[in-house]
């Protein structure tokens, strides 16, 4: 993906494509979807010689998020992942190592939802199955 595509894409979601935007935007949907915390994108930006900040990194994930570009993935209060693949669809999470995978949405029947309060709708049901290895 070129830094034009990004701009564009960026522009199209009502982002200014700033040079730190489109760098990290570059290393979040380059390699298709994924899921990556805050950290570890620094980390990879870092890597890649992107002159960015934590703090800059965490605001633009959450810009990212805002205008539909990216799902945020709540694992554990402080522990939130964002999701290149913003279709309805649901998670595992690996306790041990902290993986997060998507489920086929095929392999999920969700049922007996219960009614929206009164002037609302249900705009998505998150499902988080947790994973721990098998004891021996």
């Amino acid at each position: 993906m070129t830094e034009n595509d990004v701009a564009r894409i960026l522009r199209g979601a009502g982002l200014r494509p700033t040079r730190q935007r489109v760098a990290l935007a570059q290393l979040l949907f380059a390699p298709g979807d994924r899921h990556v915390t805050a950290e570890v994108l620094h980390e990879e930006a870092q890597a890649k010689r992107v002159p960015v900040s934590l703090a800059t990194v965490y605001n633009t994930l959450h810009q990212l998020t805002e205008v539909g570009l990216l799902r945020e993935v709540a694992v554990e209060g402080a522990k939130t992942y964002f999701d290149t693949n913003t279709c309805n669809h649901y998670h595992f999470f690996c306790e041990h190592s902290g993986r997060l995978m998507d489920i086929p949405t095929a392999d999920i029947r969700i049922e007996g939802l219960p009614e929206a309060p009164e002037g609302k709708t249900i705009a998505r049901v998150d499902v988080l199955v947790r994973l721990v290895d098998k004891s021996s």
